[in-house]
């Protein structure tokens, strides 16, 4: 039977599920190359693939979670997305992973913008904030899938048998999250005008939280992607300390994530989002800064400290204004786009942006960048609707 308690836990695991999936893909990444003998393109090819079918599924999330409630969508995605990987495992050649990934990319897109957007109903609900601890679960779940595909590779365990113990594990857990959720009711939304229109959701507000939510991503895809070249190639630290600031970054993160619910209920939304991205913003700082790989490892610390809330709490905010109008999952679904299409291109503009100027320079120009965010915090997030009366959205 569902309740708001019960589809907290259920959601809540949904995200870390989908952590759980998206990590056990990527991690095999090297395995892929090698089983398909694909080229350097041809693998970007697979990674845009995916990518561009999520973000073009994003677009079509919005109008699908209003008509059906985004508990429906969210139980048929996570589904649809334990077989995909299976299939993805199982593809022979090049063209067949392609088509399959097709498909896994706009479930994966589907799946992003309802889980969200049913977060924000059941915080509705309950009248108190989960996104963070829904964000947290997400980065728990990457953390293990990572893990997991990486003793499978150590092991010797192709792709194909890997994902298919992940598919009998995620398929029956998915199947009891699903009876969990809360029922399409919740946040369904009575049919309006002519349907779905590619300009429906969008406002200057939603651009403006869209803005702020691809720039606090840009720096996280900048600590994924370049932490450990910059640690290693600048600062003279070895191949296995030059991991350690991404895992710092993302040890700090996500214990941050796991407080962060509790620590807006004490203070708003506006200055957890200004006070975390000055945060790292000063990671930031320390890092270019640092003549010492330690002292860069700690940077990278902040930095994941100041990153664990402002995401999730601009997700919860863009949902709760979309709830006062045209939907939780529209609002969403383009905020997603922003952010989503953000973190697909950033490694590659940090890269060129680094050949031309540096490395150093390049992560120093991420500071103005976030004080921006934290500039904009106050007077983009207003009050949020009465409905949800304990999310807090200025102080």
């Amino acid at each position: 039977m569902a309740s708001p308690s019960r589809a907290r836990w259920a959601v809540t695991a949904v995200f870390g599920g989908n952590g759980l999936i998206i990590a056990s893909m990527v991690v095999r990444t090297p395995q892929l190359k090698l089983d398909l003998d694909l080229s350097p393109a041809q693998l970007g090819l697979v990674s845009a693939a995916f990518g561009v079918s999520a973000v073009l599924a994003m677009q079509v999330a919005g109008a699908l979670a209003a008509r059906v409630g985004s508990g429906w969508v969210v139980r048929a995605a996570i589904l649809v997305l334990p077989v995909g990987l299976v299939g993805a495992g199982a593809a022979p050649t090049l063209v067949a992973l392609l088509c399959l990934l097709l498909g896994f990319g706009a479930a994966h897109g589907l799946l992003d913008v309802s889980m969200n957007a049913h977060a924000v109903a059941v915080e509705r609900a309950l009248g108190r904030p989960i996104m963070n601890g829904c964000h947290a679960a997400w980065s728990i779940g990457a953390v293990v899938g990572s893990l997991a595909g990486s003793a499978a590779a150590q092991a010797g365990t192709s792709r194909l048998p890997h994902y298919a113990v992940l598919a009998a594990v995620l398929l029956p857990a998915a199947l009891v999250c699903g009876r969990l959720l809360l029922p399409g009711y919740a946040d369904r939304r009575a049919a309006t005008g002519s349907g779905w229109s590619p300009r429906g959701g969008w406002s200057r507000r939603i651009v403006v939280f869209g803005a702020m939510g691809a720039t606090v991503l840009t720096v996280e895809a900048a600590v994924a992607n370049w932490s450990g070249v910059y640690l290693h190639e600048n600062l003279g630290a070895s191949l296995g300390a030059a991991t350690l600031g991404y895992v710092a970054f993302t040890a700090c993160q996500t214990a941050g994530r796991l407080v962060g619910d509790r620590l807006q209920t004490r203070a708003s939304a506006a200055r957890l989002v200004a006070t975390g991205t000055l945060v790292a913003a000063a990671g930031l700082t320390a890092i270019v800064l640092s003549p010492w790989p330690a002292l860069a490892v700690a940077g990278f610390a902040v930095v994941g400290i100041g990153l664990a809330t402002p995401l999730p709490v601009l997700f919860g905010v863009v949902g709760h204004l979309g709830a006062a109008g045209s939907g939780a999952a529209t609002a969403v679904a383009r905020f997603s786009t922003m952010t989503y299409t953000g973190i697909l291109v950033a490694p590659a503009i940090i890269g060129w942006v680094a050949e031309l100027v540096g490395l150093t320079w390049t992560l120093a120009a991420l500071v103005p960048l976030l004080a921006l965010v934290a500039r904009a915090a106050g007077p983009a997030i207003r009050p949020a609707p009465a409905a949800a009366p304990a999310l807090r959205a200025t102080g």
